[in-house]
């Protein structure tokens, strides 16, 4: 779908460093800081994030630290009502002003402060305060780039489609919480059919060239079977692309068949490729897949959950992989073509992870209140199958919030590199998604 660019509001806060110097007492930041210099370096950051980002970060040029100036802001964002806020204060003294801010407009709102302005009683008020990232750090960009990424995540995700292959009916809904994405069902003889329709042209031949080419090694497939899991890709993007879809889920385990291959490849690349692909018609998953990709940049393993009970370690597997976990754009990681473990046919690849390799499980719950399961971790290993049973892709995982790994929440929650725990908790915060671990 159609994306429109995320707008943000911005007021730096802090006297005029004249009237400082007339009153004698500067407080905290104390004297040698030059708050309207560091306001220039600032807008240079925020002009270069407003410009990766494709968003409309709008700061007044003047700061506010009297009451008048407060109430007239207050009532300019209110008319406006942009995605999110940003408030820079300078001055420990503006503190109040940044709290009643908050308090009377009440949209998500990040607010930066470099270190050294606040004390902790200023800190805790904000700092775990629901529709508030605070960072108090010094000149951390990098943090407020992400907080600007979070207020940009709710707005594509309020204005993104999934298309969902299930079923013999076609119809919209829109998820229910507070993002409201469109989901459009189409039938699954739409792919069925384009799949029947599709010949081995060049472009198949290509991409299933690349299937091989690009693995350790190939173990039950035959040539005919990666044929066809190059023509499931083409097939899957098709539909994307003709329904003008930002996130694929299908039906899949109804969908295959002898003459229905499964789409495990295609889900592979097309992850691969930044498009989020939910197995199983699972909108949970999907849904939390496209959070990921929209605050990391990077594709998640959608998998079935277990556990290893004498190391007491987090077993999870599924059939289709990206290999790209590293993030969008960065080197894969190997894979092995298999045939898909439940049912014995097509292709479906065994990507091996890297042993050490911190990880982040998350499962978004979409309702009102919404919820995030959420944990963080670190690869053990990997299995061949056999001698292991269950899905050709598996990992063993150590979870860090829980004593007991059999304990670990959810079902299908996604898995991607790096540890963004505590981030996603931030987002979590931002938009009144309650956590849970």
């Amino acid at each position: 779908m159609m994306k429109t660019r995320a707008t943000v509001r911005g007021a730096f806060l802090y006297p005029p460093t004249e009237s400082l110097k007339k009153r004698g007492y500067y407080s905290w930041p104390g004297v040698g800081f030059d708050p309207e210099g560091r306001q220039k370096e600032y807008m240079k950051h925020i002009e270069g994030i407003s410009k990766r980002l494709g968003m409309e970060i709008s700061v007044d040029e003047r700061p506010l630290h009297e009451p008048e100036a407060i109430e007239r802001f207050v009532k300019e964002v209110e008319a406006e009502r942009p995605d999110g806020l940003l408030l820079i204060p300078f001055q420990k003294g503006m503190w109040e002003f940044v709290g009643r801010i908050v308090e009377e407009i009440s949209i998500p709102t990040v607010v930066m402060v470099p270190l050294g302005v606040l004390l902790n009683p200023q800190i805790n008020q904000l700092y775990r305060k629901p529709g508030v990232y605070l960072i108090n750090s010094l000149d951390n960009f990098g943090a407020l780039e992400y907080g600007m990424r979070m207020i940009r995540t709710a707005r594509r995700m309020r204005e993104s489609l999934i298309v969902n292959v299930a079923g013999t009916e076609t119809g919209e809904r829109r998820v229910d919480d507070i993002f409201g994405t469109l989901v459009r069902t189409v039938p699954i003889k739409r792919y069925t059919e384009e799949f029947k329709r599709m010949g081995v042209t060049d472009e198949v031949r290509e991409i299933a060239d690349a299937y091989v080419r690009n693995a350790l090694k190939v173990v039950e497939p035959s040539e005919s079977d990666i044929i066809d899991a190059a023509k499931t890709y083409l097939v899957c993007k098709r539909i994307i692309e003709s329904e003008g879809a930002d996130a694929f889920m299908m039906d899949c385990l109804r969908a295959i068949g002898p003459e229905k291959p499964v789409p495990c490849m295609a889900y592979m690349s097309l992850r691969d490729e930044g498009i989020a692909m939910g197995c199983q018609s699972d909108l949970n998953a999907t849904l939390t897949q496209m959070l990921l990709l929209e605050l990391f940049d990077k594709p998640g393993f959608q998998q079935n959950a277990s556990c290893e009970t004498e190391k007491n370690h987090y077993f999870g597997a599924h059939c289709t992989c990206p290999t790209r976990l590293r993030g969008l754009g960065e080197p894969p990681e190997p894979y092995i073509l298999r045939n898909h473990a439940e049912t014995g046919t097509g292709v479906s690849p065994q990507v091996l992870w890297s042993e050490g390799q911190e990880v982040t499980m998350a499962h978004y719950l979409p309702g009102k209140p919404p919820q995030m399961i959420i944990y963080s971790g670190k690869v053990v290993r990997c299995y061949e199958t056999p001698p292991a049973g269950g899905c050709r892709t598996n990992v063993e995982l150590i979870i860090n919030e829980v004593d007991d790994a059999c304990q670990v929440k959810g079902m299908h929650q996604t898995i991607i590199y790096g540890d963004h725990a505590r981030q996603l908790r931030s987002f979590c915060q931002l938009f009144g998604i309650t956590v849970v671990t």
